[in-house]
């Protein structure tokens, strides 16, 4: 067995390349991105088989169509990139997007809301879109924007976003000036119970990157370089070198300061 008990693969485990695509949802989301330009996107990480295409919301039906009977899946964002829209307008979004052909759901939570200590507030907003969510069949990924948090705080948005229903806390949109580190993946992992996975996103951009995130507990990786990733992982699978790193406690000496960085 490789994977532990939590979902994630074991440090030491051996990994194929398909394994990797497996962790990848491929991210669509710069505000600039041209129709053909996200179509040219879809079809490039289609051909690679990552798990799901992350796109806007706009973007949904068209990457539905263009996906229909293929391996990769649609996923969108909701309440995105600052997590401040009501949650009516969040229930809205997820509707349509459901009704459009997303099949995951990335929403970003109310992070003033959580700064300020009004977690029922933040529960009831994760809680209105995992249930329509659930109306439909669909996962639930609740960012944090881990960037703009303490320990503390992640903590406690990781807390309310599992008794919610999520079914993933996920580091960041990219788009807050910092990406995912490996310390707040580790105490996110902590935090959350084996039903709750964990996406790790905002500079993973090469396959060390992506396999540090999973030794410390990632299940899913939210980057824009997917197709570099997964190349990599093909050239390490053919020399048998596709290995999760089997210390995670060295990776954990890395300072906060010192991580992927932002973007996707």
């Amino acid at each position: 067995m490789t994977a532990t008990t939590d979902g994630r693969y074991a440090p030491g485990a051996v990994l194929t390349a398909q394994d990797v695509a497996d962790l990848i949802d491929h991210a669509l989301l710069k505000p600039d991105l041209t129709p053909r330009q996200v179509a040219e996107g879809i079809e490039e990480v289609a051909a690679c088989d990552v798990w799901s295409v992350c796109v806007r919301p706009s973007d949904v039906a068209d990457a539905a169509r263009r996906l229909q009977g293929r391996y990769t899946r649609v996923c969108t964002v909701i309440g995105f990139p600052h997590g401040t829209t009501s949650t009516a307008s969040k229930v809205a979004e997820s509707i349509t997007a459901l009704e459009d052909g997303a099949v995951e759901l990335d929403m970003v939570l109310n992070v003033g809301r959580l700064l300020g200590g009004d977690l029922d507030t933040v529960f009831d907003d994760i809680g209105s879109v995992v249930k329509v969510a659930r109306s439909a069949g669909a996962l639930v990924k609740v960012i944090l924007e881990t960037t703009l948090l303490d320990d503390a705080a992640i903590v406690a948005g990781c807390r309310a976003a599992e008794q919610a229903g999520a079914d993933f806390v996920k580091t960041s949109t990219g788009f807050a000036g910092g990406g995912a580190t490996l310390p707040d993946v580790a105490l996110m992992r902590r935090t959350v119970s084996p039903r709750v996975q964990v996406k790790a996103s905002g500079g993973v951009r090469d396959l060390p990157a992506a396999l540090a995130m999973v030794a410390v507990g990632a299940t899913r990786l939210g980057t824009s370089s997917s197709t570099q990733i997964v190349q990599e992982a093909r050239a390490a699978e053919a020399e048998e070198a596709l290995v999760v790193p089997a210390d995670p406690a060295d990776l954990l000496a890395h300072a906060r300061d010192d991580a992927q960085g932002s973007g996707y």
